[in-house]
């Protein structure tokens, strides 16, 4: 979002969601608009902010809180516990509310916005039309600016990144890539796919490396939609996966690599930790199986990597044959 955080900051995540009967009914909101969010947020910034606290409008729901902290004012520690709202669908809000050093000033800060949202005439529209309110605030994932060794540095190489969704934009940023934002990405199911695939093949014009990221997978399985998610794939494998492809194929050398962040799972509508499939083809990589999902990857015995950083070395290194993880 280009906010800077100085040394003594913190950042939290800020959900705009639905809570009703004191469930977490849903972490969108309804996937709320970015401009009804922005009009939200800037509600609550100009009730609940004050020297030490900010509120930044995001994509849709994602939105950002800031501490300005000062020399040996630490409002969070290790032992600051922070739940995410969408690995707890339904489940009552009493249950995973903030706790530990800071859980008290975060739950007060979460009432207080709440009682902004409770009549604002964005969340008055939005009943009327019979769309769920954002009624409610969630605060979590707390963190500093961590300290990241840029890309070009390690590997010698420019990237970009390509994302709906700034906590990805982040990451590409602290390592150094050029951020590019497509129009119609939204981060949902309704994003413009096609535009994704082509700027990620312009962009390989003057970029030695490219990630593009699709939140429409994880959205679908978060609703429990089986299909929407079948589709979604689909629209990745066609308007993405297979223009570059096509383009790649013309270089001398050339590799891609498919793989999701994380696990999310339809039957629980939630996160899951288990280790993550993914599928590699180009320069000096052998055919290894004609399907890509989780039992083929667990069947094949493959190459298993327990940090991520490691499989991207591999895919950088044009003499790994694709044998052997680490």
């Amino acid at each position: 979002m280009g906010i800077e955080l100085g040394p003594y900051d913190w950042a939290v995540r800020c959900n705009l969601m639905t809570i009703r009967d004191e469930r977490l009914t849903d972490f969108t909101a309804g996937h709320i608009t970015s401009a009804e969010g922005q009009s939200l947020i800037e509600a609550i910034q100009a009730t609940v902010s004050d020297v030490n606290i900010e509120f930044h409008p995001g994509v849709s729901y994602r939105n950002l809180m800031i501490y300005r902290g000062r020399p040996g004012v630490t409002p969070f520690t290790e032992e600051t516990v922070t739940d995410p709202p969408h690995d707890h669908p339904g489940e009552p809000a009493v249950d995973h509310l903030p706790r530990g050093p800071g859980g008290e000033r975060l739950r007060a800060l979460m009432v207080a916005g709440n009682l902004v949202l409770s009549d604002h005439p964005v969340n008055l529209a939005r009943i009327k039309a019979g769309k769920p309110p954002a009624n409610a605030i969630w605060l979590w994932g707390q963190g500093k600016a961590p300290s990241v060794p840029k890309f070009a540095a390690l590997h010698h190489l420019k990237g970009a990144i390509i994302s709906a969704v700034d906590l990805v934009r982040g990451v590409g940023m602290l390592a150094g890539w050029d951020r590019i934002d497509v129009p119609g990405a939204t981060g949902y199911l309704d994003t413009d796919y096609q535009a994704k695939g082509r700027f990620a093949v312009l962009a390989l014009e003057n970029h030695d490396i490219v990630c593009v990221h699709v939140e429409a997978p994880d959205e679908a399985s978060h609703e429990g939609r089986h299909q929407a998610k079948v589709e979604a794939l689909e629209q990745i494998d066609h308007e993405i996966v297979g223009p570059l492809r096509e383009v790649l194929e013309a270089y001398d050398q050339w590799r891609i690599l498919i793989s999701p962040d994380h696990s999310t799972l339809l039957r629980t509508r939630a996160h899951d930790r288990a280790p993550v499939a993914w599928t590699m083809a180009g320069t000096g990589l052998a055919r290894s199986g004609k399907s890509y999902d989780e039992v083929t990857a667990r069947l094949a015995g493959g190459p298993f990597f327990d940090s991520g950083y490691r499989l991207m070395e591999r895919f950088l290194d044009l003499s790994w044959d694709g044998r052997g993880g680490s």
